[in-house]
């Protein structure tokens, strides 16, 4: 299975749901949706969507030095 960390492409805001669909196996897209989704419903999902972008690195770019 993935680490968890949000992954340098296919960004859309931070790329926690990104990082989160790869880590769990799933499309970015289902896992966005539901996102928007759980918007719908009372609850902090906006808070816990930034201290997730602030908690969760960033994917390392891989640097080679030859």
């Amino acid at each position: 299975m993935n680490t968890l960390e949000r992954p340098l492409g296919d960004r859309i805001l931070g790329g926690v749901c990104a990082g989160l669909a790869r880590r769990f196996g799933l499309k970015p897209l289902t896992v966005r949706v539901l996102f928007l989704l759980s918007l719908l419903l009372p609850g902090p999902q906006v808070l816990a969507y930034i201290a997730m972008w602030i908690i969760i690195p960033s994917e390392q770019r891989d640097v080679r030095v030859v």
